[in-house]
């Protein structure tokens, strides 16, 4: 078992995770972040808002990954 922390970014607002979660390795802590993800998203549609969103990963000690969601309006030039 190991901690890891979900960092998330919503449009231009950062939280940093202080409390984490203890785990039993990366592969659950990956599925943690995609469920946190899905979370976001699912808020973000329910109020009309499309910010691009991340939760990223870390150890106690560095940065594992990072999973996104880039939202375009459509028409928008990538």
């Amino acid at each position: 078992m190991a901690f890891y922390f979900f960092d998330i970014q919503s449009g231009r607002e950062f939280f940093a995770d202080e409390e984490g979660l203890d785990l039993p390795d990366q592969k659950a802590a990956k599925v943690e972040a995609l469920q946190t993800l899905l979370g976001m998203v699912k808020d973000s549609v329910f109020l009309d808002e499309q910010p691009d969103l991340a939760v990223e990963t870390r150890s106690a000690t560095e940065r594992l990954f990072c999973v996104s969601l880039i939202s375009r309006k459509n028409g928008a030039k990538h």
